[in-house]
């Protein structure tokens, strides 16, 4: 949609919907409030991206967080900032986004075609020719902004990679990120349900090690919750990771064990599992002495010196197996795309193929929760169609 908006102050446009509406992934975006972008400094929106956030420079100038704001609020909707920089309308309805891009493809007299559904796109002598169930539609330039693999019920089917790599192009394999992890948990069943605040959430992969800190959730297939989404868009192409929780990392093991020591000292009759509860949630009192080989009902007293490294060494290493990625369907993004290489980052176009550009979760760039993602959409897609248009002159 910004694509054509940009695209359609200096020319005409055709825009091929084919769903019977515009916007159905925006809708859902944010739980439906539509997270907009991030009202964070310009410098940190390039370091927080996990893939290719460099390549980001020339579009995100284009549009910037602010650019993009100023845009909605000059168009009837009013936005605030939330916690961690987070942008929503007032309204909290995502709805009120995508009225508003739909008033400014009417107004700029964007053709739009409904229930259309491309099947391919050829380029012949200088010309485009898009192939739909509707018939052909000609054209001298060809935007893909497609999306990715997940939520294929608002139309995102990969069907944008499938006409990259048929025009000769590079496509980096597809897979769903910020997505929840499968693993195996001791204990799960009574963990079901947990959350966890203020935890770090380690990932030893074959490229490196990753780490996150913040909430995450204890699920029936593993985990889940943002620090988990974040790590899975760094970890998914690895085939073996090794997963851990600091469920304390704000303590060293030296000023844990010394925190055990005071505990121990003070409640030496009490049982064990009484003493762990000032120091974890309840549900996790059990797993972490079961781990540690601590009996629950043993008398504090009893408490060894290796009894107590080992409790340490559970607190902040709490081991997950990790057995995958969930549902990509579940995933909120795409990661991978078209190579980026491929792509002139000042103007989206491919460098293989003079007149087609590519924009938003279809190329090989992604981010965190928080904004990112659309704003990478929003700033791809504007560049698009600015650079289609201008060179079109």
């Amino acid at each position: 949609m910004m694509a054509a908006i940009r695209g359609a102050e200096d020319d005409k446009v055709l825009l091929i919907e084919q769903n019977e509406k515009l916007g159905k992934k925006l809708f859902i975006t944010g739980k439906g409030r539509c997270n907009l972008c991030n009202d964070g400094e310009d410098e940190l929106f390039f370091d927080s991206l996990h893939r290719n956030g460099r390549f980001m420079y020339s579009s995100y100038y284009s549009l910037t967080s602010y650019g993009l704001q100023y845009f909605f609020e000059s168009g009837g909707v009013p936005l605030k900032v939330e916690r961690g920089q987070r942008v929503f309308p007032v309204s909290d309805k995502s709805s009120d986004v995508i009225r508003r891009l739909e008033r400014e493809l009417l107004e700029r007299k964007v053709e739009i075609r409904y229930n259309t559904k491309v099947l391919n796109v050829k380029k012949t002598g200088g010309k485009f020719c898009v192939q739909t169930d509707r018939g052909p539609f000609n054209g001298d330039k060809v935007i893909v902004s497609t999306g990715g693999i997940t939520y294929k019920n608002t139309g995102s089917t990969g069907d944008g990679y499938r006409w990259a790599k048929e025009f000769g192009m590079n496509v980096i394999k597809p897979m769903a990120g910020l997505v929840g992890l499968r693993a195996d948990i001791p204990f799960r069943e009574s963990l079901q349900g947990l959350s966890l605040k203020n935890v770090e959430l380690y990932a030893h992969t074959e490229d490196g090690e990753y780490s996150e800190f913040g909430e995450m959730l204890i699920t029936h297939y593993g985990v889940s919750g943002p620090i988990v989404l974040s790590l899975s868009s760094r970890i998914n192409r690895n085939k073996h990771v090794d997963l851990w929780i600091d469920i304390k990392p704000a303590l060293s093991r030296e000023k844990l064990s010394e925190r055990l020591i005071r505990e121990v000292n003070e409640n030496s009759n009490k049982e064990m599992h009484t003493i762990l509860k000032n120091l974890a949630p309840k549900s996790l009192v059990e797993p972490l002495l079961f781990l540690s080989t601590i009996e629950p009902s043993m008398p504090a007293h009893q408490l060894t010196v290796e009894m107590r490294k080992n409790l340490v060494e559970s607190f902040k290493h709490f081991p997950l197996t990790y057995r995958g990625l969930f549902d990509e369907n579940t995933g909120i993004v795409t990661t991978g795309g078209v190579d980026v290489s491929e792509l002139n980052p000042s103007t989206m176009e491919s460098r293989i193929v003079s007149g087609l550009y590519f924009c938003g979760e279809v190329i090989d760039v992604d981010g965190p929760t928080g904004g990112y993602n659309l704003q990478i959409a929003f700033s791809t897609g504007h560049l698009a169609g600015m650079s289609a248009s201008k060179e079109e002159e």
